[in-house]
């Protein structure tokens, strides 16, 4: 059997083969195509058990196996991996293009909704259809006969783009690396950075140290490195990935303007003023207007303590650091003197208590204490070495399993991610359970040290697997409402940026650290720094999510190409840093040009007020308990938010927690940009 078409466990990538693909792809695909000229007849009934479901059944075991095959391009895009999704690529979005514009599907779905049977229908099951209705019309359902191939050409040229745009920034980014030969071209790097970049020499074949793009290397030469000539080498290399200035093959801006092109032409053809307004069409927010007041607001609020945070470190620099001009290349760099000069720590120093086993059972300590649920090792067949595997219990019963790829490598694309492997549903064996893909792009072991992981990266990880668990613990039946599948964009952020707050506490942290060298827990001298320091820019940096996401806004409202005068016009707008000339930002910003983010970055800011207000609920019982880790708390988040998935609308999932609508005082209390009365 092709391991591919294995649907009795978990994928079985030990056995999975480039030559699986091809064949697996085009059979689901043609099993797919047969079934739904069948659903197509009259003689097919259009109620849920004749209709629905048969169409779930079929288009899950695609979605599933070219789920893997996605994933094995993300974290192995070797060339042959890259081939074989390249070529699929097309085939599997002409037939979802086609699904979508299924005029005879759209009409049985339509048909349900009318008929006598839909008032039957529990309240999850209607939602669906709903959705489907909806989702049909986005698809271009709706669209005359003459129009559809045009429109189905649209889709799959984005998807081909996308893909191409990712495989551009990979390659740029590996393309680059910085050679120090001596010590003194390494002063101010922690030790575990100069390992990493010697160990990266070695197997090199060569003497010295090498430095990378990929985020473990490029951050620390900029928050360390004494040598400023390195710094501003590091910078331009990575502020121009994928731009003009390099290799033409690798350039992003011819794509991300015909990426713009398509996704305009494509909103008109369905009767969109803009494409923001298309893709708000199944968000939260109301409108592109309305999300573009949201966000200036959020930059007023902001910029006081942003001009603030840049007056100092100009002040400071050119007072401490000699630095009449802070350049980009010297921002982090500075910052990071700044704080040690202020707080009395460095980000270094913290690192060094956060060993990857202490983290892991943090984190798995805190998930089990707030959501009644354990979290234990497991085996499985992975895809590289270094992959873990775990399985999670809820009173005794299998709920979820997930793997966790936490370092980063040259064949893995860069950021953090959690990926659906399989959905949670009711089918004729029982529950299915749900399987999350956990991947991060965090420092790896050297030598025989573990694992040593900034409190950032403890961030991030926390953030990614609050996605896993508005996966994992869904306890809806339904495969297209379960978990995260069905959740309003602009509120998927909500578990992950929830989960994030754990991270400042002292009895979560006393549980997730000791030193890497003398195993001594993290002082409560040097948490208090933390603390002190937690908002520390956070003026700038919150303006900097609204720089980002007030440019993904306007792009797509405005229907412009010429990208570039659109970020100089919003950073003119809201920013008070700006960047050199020749910075490309945008050809490397993959998560509105190869991700699901695009008229929807603002999902970050949007979700944070959400995410903040509810882990307000856990605050609010601290001084009673002690502790933020409250059970009872953290069993109605996982009742009303996490186990009812996209089952119902975010707001009134948020409601049913918090009992009344959602409020900003959180997240600008957490901010620090509360002003004193």
């Amino acid at each position: 059997m092709n391991p591919l078409l294995d649907f009795s466990d978990l994928p079985r990538f030990a056995d999975i083969a480039i030559e699986h693909v091809a064949p697996a792809i085009r059979e689901l695909l043609d099993e797919n195509r047969q079934l739904l000229t069948s659903l197509e007849q009259p003689a097919t009934a259009a109620t849920w058990d004749d209709f629905v479901q048969p169409m779930t059944d079929a288009s899950e075991r695609l979605g599933r196996v070219w789920g893997i095959v996605s994933h094995l391009h993300g974290v192995n895009d070797v060339p042959e991996w890259r081939e074989a999704y390249n070529a699929m690529l097309p085939e599997v979005t002409r037939f979802y293009a086609e699904l979508g514009q299924n005029l005879a599907l759209y009409e049985k779905y339509k048909a349900l909704a009318a008929s006598p049977a839909y008032a039957q229908l529990s309240p999850t099951r209607k939602r669906i259809i709903d959705h489907e209705i909806r989702d049909f019309r986005l698809a271009g359902a709706e669209l005359p006969a003459d129009k559809k191939p045009r429109f189905q050409a649209i889709q799959e040229e984005m998807s081909a783009l996308a893909a191409k745009f990712s495989e551009n920034l990979l390659d740029a980014t590996n393309a680059h690396a910085e050679w120090v030969d001596s010590e003194a071209g390494l002063a101010g790097l922690p030790d575990d950075v100069k390992a990493a970049a010697r160990a990266a020499a070695q197997k090199d074949g060569r003497n010295g140290w090498k430095f990378t793009l990929h985020a473990p290397s490029y951050f620390p030469v900029m928050q360390y490195a004494e040598d400023r000539e390195l710094r501003a080498r590091m910078y331009r290399a990575y502020a121009t990935r994928a731009a003009e200035f390099g290799n033409t093959e690798w350039n992003n801006g011819p794509l991300i303007e015909r990426i713009l092109a398509l996704r305009a032409e494509e909103a008109a053809m369905l009767g969109f003023a803009s494409y923001a307004e298309l893709s708000l069409t199944p968000k939260m927010a109301d409108s592109p207007a309305q999300v573009a007041a949201f966000l200036r607001e959020m930059a007023a609020k902001a910029r006081p303590y942003a001009e603030r945070d840049l007056a100092e470190l100009r002040e400071y620099a050119a007072r401490e650091l000699g630095l009449a001009k802070l350049e980009s290349w010297d921002m982090a760099w500075a910052a990071e003197k700044l704080k040690l000069a202020r707080y009395d720590f460095s980000d270094d120093e913290v690192k060094q208590y956060f060993p990857e086993h202490k983290v892991l059972e943090g984190l798995f300590r805190c998930v089990e204490t707030l959501f009644g649920v354990q979290i234990k090792s497991d085996s499985a067949t992975i895809w590289h070495p270094t992959v873990r595997f775990f399985q999670i219990e809820r009173q005794g019963k299998l709920v979820g399993q997930f793997f966790l790829d936490l370092y980063a490598r040259e064949t893995k694309r860069g950021g953090a991610w959690m990926a659906d492997a399989i959905g949670r549903r009711l089918t004729v064996s029982g529950i299915q359970t749900p399987v999350a893909y956990l991947c991060c792009n965090f420092p790896a072991p050297v030598g025989s040290k573990p694992a040593t992981f900034s409190h950032d990266d403890v961030l991030t990880l926390f953030h990614e697997t609050g996605h896993g668990l508005h996966h994992l613990l869904t306890e809806v039946e339904e495969l297209a409402v379960s978990g995260i599948d069905g959740v309003e964009w602009d509120a998927v952020e909500l578990p992950s940026q929830f989960m994030e707050n754990f991270c400042w506490e002292w009895d979560v942290l006393t549980d997730m650290t000791t030193h890497v060298d003398s195993g001594e827990p993290l002082p409560r001298a040097l948490y208090d720094k933390m603390i002190a320091a937690k908002n520390y820019q956070s003026g700038l940096q919150t303006l900097r999510q609204v720089e980002f996401s007030l440019f993904d806004l306007r792009l797509h409202a405005e229907g412009r190409k010429d990208f570039m005068a659109v970020l100089d016009e919003v950073r003119r707008e809201v920013a008070v840093i700006i960047p050199p000339e020749w910075n490309r930002f945008p050809q490397s910003f993959s998560h509105i040009f190869a991700g699901g983010y695009a008229a929807g970055y603002y999902s970050y800011k949007w979700a944070e007020v959400l995410s903040a207000d509810a882990y307000a609920a856990f605050e609010e019982v601290m001084p009673s308990i002690g502790s933020v880790l409250d059970t009872a708390t953290g069993e109605r988040f996982r009742r009303e938010i996490l186990a009812v998935g996209g089952s119902r609308p975010a707001l009134d999932s948020f409601k049913a927690f918090r009992g009344r609508e959602p409020s900003p005082d959180a997240l600008l209390r957490h901010s620090g940009m509360v002003t004193a009365a």
